[in-house]
């Protein structure tokens, strides 16, 4: 980029764990750096299941690079061993951490564009020489634009979550019985959260971890209660791996979760709906029924909670050229090494700025929303990722390709080595995948094989 760039600073969007580790590891390094975050406070989205157990202890939840900022504040860290809930992370680590970057953090900033000054999206000529420009809406509706010399998009996905419909569209009613349908984990520790769900009958629509997590806290309110009950839909064709790795989950609050729904499932009080492809949900007086791409109806329910994962808000990067996979909406470096139609390994091959750039050289996703569509991202990606994202826009580009990362595995594999995923999924099978012992020097391997194949 030209010399009129230098001095400006490296815009990030989101003030979440990944994008404030991001401008610790930037500050780190005398670069000049603004987070913009749409929310009032740090870790705004965070807050928002504040209730809810993370499956790491601290020791994997503050990036080194904000621990060095924070040593010099006077503040303690929190016990390597112990679990934080979303609540105690705002609190005892992002909102501190926010504070220690001062001035560098805007809180009511929302990013609602991102492009190159003077250049909209099909011009090439000088593109690169121009600064990025960052529009900018505050909380009082005032709209300003920020000129950066790079952009870091750490938003993360918490504010696009997948719709009730098996085809990635809302299924056919689902604006109609909005009222009856939450797209979170419920808080049950919440009073007026619980008295939504007690005595009542709730659909728990998904498969992963989060799904998890709200049948063991209904299972709980049905033992302390009587009336409710909880019915968990599935997509695929049995419950299969669903309730994780157990004892061979590396992460041990991940792999208790499985085996405390697992025994959820055997205490009666979750009905478990395989095979069921939601395509419609109707009204049926004030309840909800929904109905699968066969015209399969289920039995009433009084709430729906669908938990089918999230997706990228892409809507403000138009002017940008991104490069990004087809299938996940992911890096399309990245993509390969975690496609879960291939696998769900915890391993990781390590990666860093080169898998997480774009054609549109100085700009990066990071965080969760590097993954696209794919679940399992863990923080400790997210603040490697930076730490070699920072490097680069430094012009250290030896320390920008020295990434390293070990992941804890999640003791099970999703893929099955069948040539076709649908089938995969109904005979729920987990054999021939990449995610056994040798997951690790596999994936290790393709990533040195991708990104050899890029340098030729």
């Amino acid at each position: 980029m030209a010399d009129h760039a230098e001095g400006l600073p490296v815009a990030v969007v989101g003030a979440g764990p990944v994008g404030l580790a991001a401008a610790a590891e930037l500050a780190d390094r005398d670069v000049p750096v603004v987070v913009l975050e749409k929310g009032g406070r740090a870790g705004a989205a965070v807050a928002e299941w504040g209730g809810v157990r993370l499956f790491s202890t601290w020791r994997d939840l503050v990036a080194p690079a904000a621990e060095k900022l924070l040593a010099g504040t006077g503040w303690t860290r929190p016990d390597d061993g112990a679990y934080p809930t979303g609540a105690d992370w705002v609190r005892d680590y992002l909102e501190p951490l926010a504070a220690a970057l001062g001035e560098r953090v805007r809180l009511g900033a929302e990013v609602v564009g991102v492009s190159r000054r003077g250049r909209d999206r099909v011009v090439d000529a000088d593109r690169g020489e121009q600064p990025f420009t960052v529009r900018v809406r505050t909380a009082d509706g005032r709209e300003e634009r920020i000129l950066a010399r790079a952009v870091v998009d750490a938003s993360g996905t918490w504010a696009s979550p997948g719709p009730l419909g098996a085809d990635g569209l809302p299924a056919l009613g689902e604006a109609a019985v909005a009222d009856r349908l939450s797209y979170r984990v419920p808080d049950l520790g919440d009073p007026a959260v619980r008295s939504r769900y007690a005595g009542r009958r709730t659909a728990v629509v998904g498969s992963g971890h989060s799904a998890l997590t709200a049948l063991v806290a209904l299972a709980g309110a049905a033992e302390r209660g009587p009336g409710t009950h909880a019915v968990w839909v599935l997509r695929r064709g049995g419950v299969g791996d669903a309730f994780g790795g157990g004892d061979a989950d590396q992460l041990a609050a991940r792999g208790a979760l499985g085996e405390r729904a697992r025994q959820a499932v055997e205490s009666g009080h979750i009905t478990v709906v395989t095979g069921f492809r939601t395509a419609e949900v109707r009204n049926s007086g004030g309840r909800v029924v929904l109905v699968d791409e066969d015209g399969r109806e289920l039995d009433p329910v009084d709430e729906a909670v669908v938990l089918t994962g999230f997706r990228p808000d892409l809507s403000f990067l138009s002017e940008v050229r991104l490069g990004l996979d087809a299938t996940l909406q992911a890096p399309a470096a990245l993509a390969p090494l975690i496609d879960p139609n291939m696998h769900s390994c915890g391993t990781v091959y390590p990666h860093g700025a080169e898998e997480l750039s774009h054609p549109e050289p100085g700009f990066y996703l990071a965080g969760m929303k590097s993954y696209g569509r794919a679940p399992t991202f863990l923080a400790l990606t997210g603040f490697e990722q930076v730490r070699s994202i920072a490097a680069a826009i430094a012009g250290d580009h030896e320390a920008a390709a020295r990434v390293e990362l070990v992941l804890p595995e999640t003791g099970v594999c999703q893929g099955s080595g069948l040539p076709d995923p649908e089938e995969a999924a109904r005979q729920d099978t987990a054999g021939g995948g990449c995610c056994g012992p040798s997951a690790g020097p596999q994936l290790v391997e393709l990533g040195k094989n991708l990104r050899a194949h890029r340098e030729t």
